[in-house]
């Protein structure tokens, strides 16, 4: 009898639990169609999630709940959120709740609210491009250089005080740099582009390669059981001509989602360099002249399968194919200490080159449950192959133009074929105190890279076995991170992360005979706060610490020739450099930002120009040579003035100090820059816009390096016909053609060089843009894991 009695005492509580709980049930549909997988989430009247579900196919759902009164919402992309209050004391059916389509994610229609152009988020800046004029029938390329404080100058992408940044796509790392990366870019379409995030101190999520901060471009997208095409077709005109066709499609049906998207350019673009040595025997004025083939054909396919309402597996594949030959003429004035011309050197050069690369991605997301915990597993697998076939005859002739004799000609080849493994898991953990996310990577990479170097002066190839390598090259690396932000109250949001890497570092020179292994572990920790003083006044903070490892090509120690008097050449022993960044950021009614910034630099390497006077040569090393200090301050401002005029500028003052850590026969200077800019769009009908764009950047100094003054100004033009379904864009970039780089100055050894170099900054552009379709795809746009590893491949 009292086992009876105890058995009785220990159910009673699930009984009368089970007696108090009710059916909560309804049906979720947009019209007359059904939405499954939609969100359905209960809450208690202060906030704090007590339980949730999705909805099956039919868009029907069904939750057990006790007596209370709570909150229920339902959620889905592309939909506008529905919340109700309601009362629970018996078995509820809510019945039919229809969503309404969210027109924000339909990229063709015509949205009456504004966006802000400029948001300030816990850890990061949000650029909406969506109504950039001037970007319209371009690529991601000139969108980016549109976003505050990020500049576009000779192949790199920088923010402001920065340094060189990395992109990503949708959040998956684009693993590029210099050339390379700008042409992958290329192949985007500006008007696929929805915003651009500036993250100046990524965080623990992210990988911690790269001084510079991260570029995010966010791609357009729709909702789900919908199918759409867009077209683009443009023309760029400078000395030469360019043309390009990108076409995008996607389609999604119930569970399954697939996108393709191909993208074609081809043309020529004519690149201008100068180059002053100031040798002790006096002047060579270097002048070349370039014309470059701009040939690249790429394609994107995806799947997504939605094994349930909680799991999904998914496909990426992305082949690229570029062949950028170079045709160049360099002409070389020698002059004498009398500063009279002595001889003339010609250099005629061709470079063929051929790049490709293929990325695999197999992917799984799985939702826990309906609290927020979600699990996340990526498996990659990268190749990269390059070949370089650069031929070039040095001939000189005397100041009358007479022929003396051919000095050089060579045959500089060079191959690099990189292979990338990749595991990684993300899990994020909402809790009740804490919104966690954590996870762990894995990757495995192998170089092999060759330098062939043939004198060909006699008329057959002769190998120099002094000027040829063969160079392999391993790095393996693991990583574990863990990250957690508290929204404290409605005033105050923080954010604590830590990132730990352990890497493993191997090259091997088959040539010299010589080995360099580097292994090391680092913690990288990340730090935000935000303080929301009101409506009108909001405070941000961040910190980062970031490493910036050497690209592969960089730590090839031979020689890869420019011309006969001018090569390149890497360094085996060359180290990651490490660099803290702050940020304090002020804001004024979603239209001022005020940003003060100071980042540090230990360890730092970079390209040294360095000269032989006797043998007049130009060398090009890689050295970790600088400790350095930057800071600044810069002013953000947009505002929509009147219905017709919108207007975004901006204004900063940077600075640095410098100092030697090598033995570089070289004095560092330093001084203030001044950088503005301003984008004025005026709005000539419904359906037509000008917009005028202009930059100005003072001339500094910085380390071993003046820089000269830039600017530059474009006028843009829109017309939008078929309801907006066709978008016509005119183009003139650069008008006065001074937005190029030039006076870059540094002075190694004792001898001072002066360089510029203008890759068609001024150019025409004419271009349409056509969608079609029932405006309502939507594909989930995954990153691939191997985010800190491909970028290196190119530099």
């Amino acid at each position: 009898m009292k086992k009876v009695n105890l058995i009785i005492f220990l159910l009673l509580p699930l009984f009368c639990l089970a007696q108090s709980t009710f059916k909560l049930k309804g049906k979720i549909t947009e019209e007359k169609t059904s939405l499954g997988w939609s969100n359905i989430i209960v809450s208690t009247q202060d906030g704090k999630i007590v339980d949730g579900t999705t909805t099956k196919e039919d868009g029907t759902f069904e939750i057990n709940i006790k007596k209370g009164t709570y909150k229920i919402g339902v959620t889905l992309l592309g939909f506008t959120n529905w919340e109700k209050e309601i009362s629970i004391e018996k078995d509820t059916d809510l019945g039919t709740i229809i969503l309404k389509e969210n027109a924000t994610n339909l990229g063709e229609v015509v949205i009456k609210t504004k966006i802000n152009t400029i948001e300030q988020k816990i850890d990061r800046v949000v650029y909406n491009v969506e109504n950039n004029i001037s970007v319209v029938g371009g690529d991601a390329l000139s969108a980016i250089n549109t976003a505050p404080g990020v500049v576009v100058q000779s192949n790199a992408i920088n923010i402001l005080g920065k340094g060189a940044s990395r992109v990503m796509v949708d959040g998956r790392m684009i693993e590029l740099s210099g050339e390379e990366l700008n042409g992958f870019l290329k192949s985007i379409s500006a008007t696929d582009i929805k915003s651009i995030e500036v993250i100046t101190n990524p965080s623990a999520k992210y990988e911690a390669n790269g001084t510079g901060g991260i570029i995010n471009v966010i791609l357009k997208k729709g909702i789900r059981n919908s199918w759409k095409n867009s077209s683009v077709i443009s023309y760029d005109q400078n000395k030469y001509g360019i043309y390009t066709l990108r076409n995008s499609f996607f389609y999604s049906k119930n569970k399954f989602r697939f996108a393709f998207s191909g993208n074609g350019r081809t043309g020529n673009s004519r690149s201008t360099e100068d180059l002053d040595i100031y040798y002790p025997n006096g002047l060579w004025a270097v002048k070349d002249d370039s014309k470059q083939k701009e040939n690249n054909l790429s394609g994107r396919v995806s799947l997504d399968y939605d094994l349930s309402g909680r799991t999904t597996i998914g496909f990426q594949y992305l082949n690229e194919n570029a062949a950028p030959d170079m045709r160049s003429k360099t002409d070389i004035k020698i002059f004498n200490t009398s500063k009279t011309l002595d001889s003339l050197l010609v250099n005629n050069g061709n470079n063929n080159k051929y790049s490709g690369s293929q990325t695999y991605n197999a992917h799984l997301v799985s939702k826990l449950d309906t609290l927020g915990r979600k699990v996340s597993v990526d498996l990659d697998y990268f190749s990269y192959n390059s070949k370089f076939d650069k031929n070039f005859m040095a001939t000189s002739y005397s100041p009358d133009g007479t022929y003396q004799n051919t000095n050089q000609s060579a045959r500089n080849n060079s191959n690099q074929n990189i292979d990338n493994v990749s595991v990684k898991t993300d899990l994020e953990q909402p809790l009740q105190f804490v919104n966690l996310s954590y996870g762990a990577k894995v990757s495995f990479i192998k170089s092999n890279s060759d330098v062939f170097y043939y004198n060909t002066i006699s008329g057959t190839p002769e190998l120099d076995p002094n000027q040829s390598n063969v160079f392999e090259y391993k790095e393996n690396n693991q990583a574990i991170y863990i990250n957690g932000d508290k929204k404290i109250n409605d005033k105050i949001t923080v954010q604590l992360g830590f990132r730990l890497e352990n890497t493993q570092t191997n090259g091997y020179s088959e040539t010299l005979n010589q080995e360099v292994e580097n292994n090391y572990l680092k913690l990288f920790p990340s730090l935000y706060a935000d303080y929301k003083l009101n409506k009108n006044h909001g405070f941000n903070f961040s910190y980062g610490k970031r490493i910036n490892r050497p690209g592969f090509g960089l730590l090839n120690p031979f020689r890869s020739y420019i011309n006969s008097n001018s090569y390149s050449e890497g360094n085996p022993f060359l180290k990651p450099s490490f660099s803290n960044n702050f940020d304090f950021t002020y804001s004024y009614k979603k239209n001022l930002r005020t940003n003060i910034f100071f980042n540090t630099i230990n360890d730092g390497y970079g390209v040294v120009f360095t000269s032989n006077p006797e043998i007049n040569t130009q060398i090009m090393s890689r050295e970790n040579y600088f400790k350095e200090n930057s800071f600044g301050i810069g002013e953000n401002y947009s505002a929509e003035i009147t219905s017709w005029f919108e207007t975004q500028s901006s204004a900063y003052l940077l600075g640095s100090k410098t100092s030697f850590i090598s033995d570089i026969n070289a004095v560092p200077s330093n001084s203030m820059q001044v950088y503005l800019s301003t984008e004025n769009t005026i709005s000539l009908g419904e359906t037509t816009k000008l917009q005028v764009e202009y930059f100005y950047s003072s001339p500094f100094k910085k380390g071993l390096y003046e820089i000269g003054y830039m600017s530059g100004l474009n006028m843009a033009i829109r017309q939008s016909l078929f309801k907006n379904k066709l978008q016509l864009n005119f183009l003139i970039n650069d008008i006065f053609n001074k937005s190029y780089l030039k006076g870059y100055k540094s002075i190694v050894n004792g001898v001072t060089q002066v360089y510029s170099q203008n890759e068609s900054s001024r150019f025409f552009r004419l271009s349409a843009t056509y969608n079609f379709g029932n405006k309502k795809i939507n594909v989930e746009q995954r990153k691939f894991g191997n985010e800190d590893e491909k970028k290196r491949t190119r530099k």
